[in-house]
């Protein structure tokens, strides 16, 4: 990934919107084209196709989706294909995100249950076993990374404990802030259910919800009573239309984004240009130096449990005496854009940093060189020592 020859521009380092490469944003520029021509179907199908290898899957009764919407558009899939009214879905809380999962669960009639961790902190899997002993639940739900306090939960542990104490359990990962960053094996990890979106590690402008279901997940699906609550959001509606295009064949619900699957499919072949092994060795690598790097600062994480802290981002805690409104201008001043806090027990208390894509681990790009010394330098104005 050559250095961008964008227009000098603030550099965007927070957990999403990331920064773009010139290739995906000279893909975003695609001239008007039918969304049923030869040509566009032939890139709809390949990017399917690259978005299986994203997740690790191989296992065809599974399919990946890319449909015009938000990220939190897969939310409204999970709940509203694959629970029913009075039906339970177990939540598991490790920050923000899972607060609004559970309300979109409930908002189609399921009934959620959090188990929810210390801020800054992972559910114990004991507790997790408890929950799954006392009644069955339709499906679990976990936050892969909560982009609220950058704390990472360990997935394959999750599933492999599901598939032991409740096996008709269906696993359901927040992958927003995670793939594409964080390793994901959908087929071994025995997985049922990955939404994401593009605007993250992907690196595409947002206005995709991206995600793949399991074959079991499906027939689950298929085995349902009840209507979908949703119209737009059907799993009847969209799966044909995914498997035609895969197939290389033109289908029509709904108009596709066809600038945005564009973009996404000159994002995975760059993604998946080198083995996603050394894709998440470069993240891990870069996320290490810049917390050994705030942590030389003197602040602290709001991601408490080593091993536990995400690779694509860094919640940090504000020094005594130093306000986010002081300090998050200082920092824009010198063109790096940080974000402030989002859990909201501690929103004022601290900034987060993005560091995923091709600012975190593009060649020849000194992006967070930049912006840690900002932030040093912005501390110091704010009359922070370090």
């Amino acid at each position: 990934m050559p250095v961008s020859t964008q227009a000098a521009h603030p550099l965007t380092l927070i957990p999403g919107p990331v920064e773009f490469t010139d290739e995906v944003l000279q893909a975003m520029a695609t001239p008007s084209q039918s969304h049923v021509s030869p040509q566009f179907v032939s890139v709809f199908g390949d990017a399917l196709a690259l978005l299986r290898e994203l997740f690790m899957n191989k296992d065809k009764s599974a399919q990946a989706f890319a449909i015009a919407g938000a990220g939190t558009l897969g939310w409204d899939f999970v709940a509203s294909n694959l629970l029913e009214p009075g039906e339970n879905a177990l939540v598991l809380h490790t920050g923000y995100f899972a607060d609004s999962f559970a309300d979109c669960i409930d908002t189609y009639g399921g009934v959620p249950t959090q188990l929810k961790a210390p801020l800054g902190d992972v559910v114990p899997l004991e507790q997790v076993e408890a929950a799954l002993k006392s009644k069955f639940y339709k499906l679990i739900t976990i936050t892969h990374v909560d982009t609220s306090t950058g704390v990472l939960s360990d997935i394959k542990s999750i599933a492999a404990l599901v598939r032991k104490v409740s096996p008709e359990t269906l696993v359901i990962v927040d992958g927003v802030c995670s793939v594409g960053v964080e390793e994901i094996r959908f087929d071994e990890w025995d997985l049922d259910f990955v939404l994401t979106a593009p605007q993250k590690a992907i690196g595409v402008p947002a206005g995709l919800s991206i995600f793949i279901a399991s074959g079991r997940a499906l027939d689950v699906f298929k085995a349902r009573k009840a209507k979908p609550g949703s119209y737009y959001a059907s799993l009847a509606k969209w799966l044909p239309i995914m498997q035609n295009y895969e197939a290389k064949k033109a289908s029509y619900f709904s108009t596709p984004p066809v600038q945005n699957i564009h973009a996404l499919l000159a994002s995975l072949k760059q993604i998946l240009a080198i083995p996603l092994e050394d894709r998440f060795a470069a993240h891990e690598k870069m996320s290490e130096h810049i917390k050994e790097t705030i942590a030389s600062y003197g602040l602290k994480q709001v991601a408490v449990r080593e091993g536990y802290q995400a690779h694509g981002m860094t919640a940090v805690y504000l020094p005594d005496g130093v306000a986010l409104p002081d300090l998050l201008p200082k920092i824009a001043k010198r063109n790096i854009v940080l974000a402030g806090g989002l859990h909201k027990d501690i929103a004022t208390k601290y900034f987060r940093i993005g560091h995923m894509g091709v600012s975190a681990i593009g060649d020849d790009r000194n992006d967070f060189t930049l912006a840690l010394t900002a932030i040093k330098e912005s501390l110091a104005e704010c009359g922070y020592s370090i």
